[in-house]
């Protein structure tokens, strides 16, 4: 993954509490940054970075995600109080995705979205307990005429707390109900089938190892930062290769919610 070093910041993004922004880099690119010092804190990075790579290896559509440097010396120049403080609480290394300009939310009742491609969404959203990709907040885009899932930040919520979450990669994923996509997953074990032999232990091995140290400080049930990121990956390596309740939830909640 690629590090840039943000250099102004443009306009906030007031979605949620999490104040994401869009903001220049050093390279001269546009990212919508996600703040470290955000409400619901580094989890929020680490779901983001975890989830948005996995898919990523998948070959879902993500936009490109980078490491984002940001000097709190760049609050001064911002007259909210409410970004001052967010900016001096973000020092330090954030998490950036690609700003795709003129893109639009997508509209179930106008766009549309294959099938197949609606299959594999809500599998891997089944598979990482995304709560958030409902009909009233989609985080799914259109640019070019083509569909992008953003903001995963609310996915693997099983790692709030300080509990070891390694247990839980059985549960099933009842939320998933409420999912936009549910209606035109037609072939849910079709995707399953499609996308479970793209990962093995090497990529979820690399993804976890990006997740850096100054994340996951704080209240843990693991010993050490290795340890933790270990932990990311066996809950994963289980959810995919142990039977998929996740899989057959999804099935049952398409089925009784047609």
């Amino acid at each position: 993954m690629r590090t840039i070093t943000v250099t102004r910041y443009v306009t906030p993004l007031r979605e949620g509490g999490s104040l994401p922004a869009i903001v220049e880099a050093d390279d001269d690119g546009m990212y919508v940054l996600k703040f470290r010092g955000a409400g619901q804190g580094p989890k929020a990075l680490i779901a983001e970075l975890v989830a948005g790579e996995l898919a990523r290896a998948m070959g879902l559509p993500v936009p490109e995600i980078v490491f984002a440097n940001l000097d709190p010396v760049l609050a001064r120049t911002e007259p909210d109080p409410e970004i001052q403080d967010l900016i001096r609480a973000s020092g330090g290394l954030n998490l950036g995705m690609d700003y795709l300009p003129g893109s639009l939310p997508f509209d179930p009742a106008v766009s549309t979205v294959s099938a197949e491609l609606a299959s594999e969404i809500v599998w891997f959203d089944a598979l990482v307990s995304n709560i958030d990709r409902t009909a009233r907040n989609t985080n799914l885009l259109m640019w070019h005429r083509n569909l992008w899932m953003i903001d995963h930040g609310a996915a693997l919520y099983v790692h709030h707390g300080p509990d070891d979450f390694r247990h839980r990669s059985g549960d099933a994923f009842p939320m998933i109900k409420d999912h936009v996509l549910l209606p035109l997953a037609e072939g849910l074990p079709e995707a399953s089938e499609r996308l479970t032999p793209r990962i093995d232990q090497q990529h979820l091995d690399r993804i976890a190892g990006l997740i850096p140290d100054l994340w996951l400080q704080g209240p843990s049930a693991f010993a050490t930062p290795a340890d933790h990121r270990a932990a990311y990956a066996e809950y994963l390596f289980n959810r995919l290769n142990q039977p998929q309740a996740f899989l057959e939830e999804a099935i049952r909640a398409r089925s009784i919610h047609l």
